[in-house]
């Protein structure tokens, strides 16, 4: 691999690429205007940064727990009001879902990101009673893997059923050698610092690694990487490849409550 930005490019080899984003809040934006006033809370603090909030979306009756999604962005964009519409599935099976904001690159480092997303599940957890399950897409997989490391001290940690990072990022160091870098701010030292791959997973950490595949190599490659090693540090980890999915289409899956994605991020 020489050309690190390309590997991380996904929307110029994605037929319609730059149509997702719309799609998304628009999608995100029907869900909440039909979804009851009494089952969802916008903008609650964690945090006092106006970016250190999250959105709450209850079940129909008491909630089995709460499936926090983190969104992704590549810590330097969007927001959690995109992907609103993903917690269509898991309301269907009786778990709230969390969506936390939080502090963009380079206004903050990622290891601050991190701190940020300790301090928002342990907020999450104060609303809602039963297991957590900490999930993320791309940026997002990074936080909610990184979560589940020993370094981490999260105070809820023995509530978290599991952890699911889909198309996540997991070694952060080829980020150094791309132009985002720029706003990253990574050397090779917090690079490592803040990759899950180089990390020891918590004790009993159950790890889904859930990736389209039909995404870049590196993203393939990020899947398989961290699977692998968290499986040999004692994890139980699945890794996946979901066929006919690229990076953008690979969560979608999220709105139905029937769709494989789904059923492993919710399993018992």
């Amino acid at each position: 691999m020489t050309d690190w930005d390309d590997a991380y490019q996904n929307g110029k080899y994605i037929p319609g690429g730059d149509r997702y984003l719309g799609a998304w809040q628009a999608k995100s934006a029907a869900f909440r205007e039909n979804l009851p006033a009494a089952r969802q809370f916008i903008g609650l603090a964690y945090g006092s940064h106006p970016r250190e909030v999250f959105d709450l979306f209850l079940p129909k009756g008491p909630p089995h727990g709460v499936l926090v999604f983190i969104h992704g962005g590549y810590w330097i964009s969007l927001d959690q009001t995109i992907w609103s519409h993903l917690a269509e599935g898991p309301l269907a099976h009786g778990w709230a879902v969390a969506m936390p904001g939080y502090r963009l690159c380079p206004d903050v480092s990622i290891a601050e990101i991190t701190k940020s997303m300790v301090q928002a599940v342990a907020s999450i957890a104060i609303k809602v009673a039963g297991e957590i399950i900490i999930s993320g897409h791309s940026a997002g997989g990074h936080l909610a893997a990184r979560l589940a490391c020993d370094d981490i001290s999260l105070p809820v940690a023995l509530r978290v059923r599991r952890y699911a990072s889909l198309s996540g990022v997991h070694d952060l160091r080829p980020l150094t050698r791309t132009d985002m870098n720029a706003d990253l701010k990574l050397d090779l030292a917090s690079a490592a610092a803040e990759s899950p791959a180089l990390k020891t997973p918590r004790a009993n950490t159950e790890l889904l690694a859930w990736v389209g595949a039909e995404e870049r190599p590196e993203f393939l490659r990020q899947n398989r990487l961290i699977a692998n090693i968290w499986r040999g540090a004692f994890a139980s980890t699945t890794c996946v490849e979901a066929k006919g999915h690229n990076h953008f289409s690979v969560i979608g899956a999220m709105e139905s409550p029937d769709s494989p994605l789904t059923k492993a991020i919710l399993a018992d």
